[in-house]
């Protein structure tokens, strides 16, 4: 494993985190959760990312459990809020009721005294921005959190948020969008952003939900159980013959390097200087094992030449597709 600093800060997390949306709690059973979480440690992981939204909260008591034991200076735990996780029109948002009152919820689910980074999950706006830090600033005092960060937020916003910060004296040092050789949104305006505020980027979805390890073929239905064949999963924007034919035509570069497809994609976004971290989630210890061989991995500049000459015309990069909801989800 490789480690590097969460944007400027003096954090040091696994270049590779692990990460249990969708698996823990809901997909996997709690046995295997727990084997992929103790694989992830052996394997020289030491940041775990969740949020108190995934599985109906059940995620991060998966998680707690899994990570009870190990020694808690010894590791980093992020967690997040903003999503419905109640009936109520106050358990979602980013008010300073539901903030307050969430970190409290996933601290104990976590089983844990503070989480390293508490992160916005999306933008909230229906509450002031000047509520929702002032709010993040007093869980930092309080010792519930040692950094802030954001989710799925635009450059405009992640700046605004920053010298709020700046001004509560507190640390804004992370965003975690998703971001893949296929999906490449944050390379035009929140990277440059981020990298002049010093914010490191944690991604989410380095293999595209599962498309860049090639199990999807063209003209044929996604595998049965796969993620690809769950109902309005995000894996489907990419399941299209044509990008499909494409990723298969990645095979040959992947060779080229030594790597599999999904160790070829969690290297080429460990290649962005910008990028702190890629989570990788599993539902079996072997796929821990297989993708965490992309740490360390420098991919020469032929390689990438090669990457872009093959997925080009199908590659997203439209800033405009980081997105937050008008209106609070209910």
């Amino acid at each position: 494993m490789e480690y590097r600093h969460l944007g400027r800060s003096g954090l040091v997390v696994s270049e590779i985190a692990y990460g249990n949306w969708i698996t823990h709690g809901n997909q996997v059973e709690e046995d295997a959760a727990h084997a992929c979480i103790h694989a992830a440690l052996d394997a020289g992981i030491t940041t775990f990312d969740t949020a108190d939204v995934y599985a109906g909260t059940k995620a991060e008591e998966v998680l707690g459990r899994a990570l009870k034991g190990q020694r808690r200076a010894g590791l980093e735990v992020f967690t997040k809020v903003y999503w419905p996780t109640g009936p109520g029109r106050n358990d979602r948002g980013l008010s300073r009721k539901h903030i307050m009152e969430s970190i409290d919820g996933s601290l104990r689910r976590l089983q844990t005294d503070y989480v390293d980074l508490y992160q916005a999950h999306r933008f909230d706006y229906e509450t002031p921005l000047e509520e929702t830090m002032e709010a993040f600033a007093d869980i930092v005092r309080a010792g519930k959190a040692h950094y802030i960060g954001v989710s799925e937020w635009r450059a405009e916003q992640i700046r605004a948020a920053h010298t709020l910060a700046k001004e509560l004296r507190i640390q804004l040092v992370s965003s975690q969008p998703q971001y893949s050789m296929l999906w490449r949104v944050i390379e035009a305006e929140v990277v440059p952003t981020s990298e002049e505020l010093g914010i490191g980027q944690i991604v989410w979805s380095p293999i595209a939900q599962g498309v860049l390890t090639g199990k999807y073929l063209p003209g044929q239905a996604p595998p049965e159980g796969s993620r690809g064949a769950l109902e309005n999963s995000t894996a489907t924007r990419f399941l299209n013959d044509d990008v499909l034919t494409r990723v298969q035509n990645l095979r040959p570069i992947a060779e080229g390097a030594g790597l599999s497809l999904a160790q070829l994609a969690v290297a080429w976004v460990l290649q962005n200087p910008n990028v702190s971290a890629a989570i990788i989630g599993a539902t079996r210890p072997e796929q821990v094992a297989e993708n965490v061989k992309a740490a360390g991995v420098k991919l020469d500049a032929d390689t990438l030449k090669a990457i872009d000459e093959v997925l080009d015309p199908v590659v997203e990069r439209d800033p405009a597709k980081t997105v937050s909801p008008e209106k609070r989800p209910f």
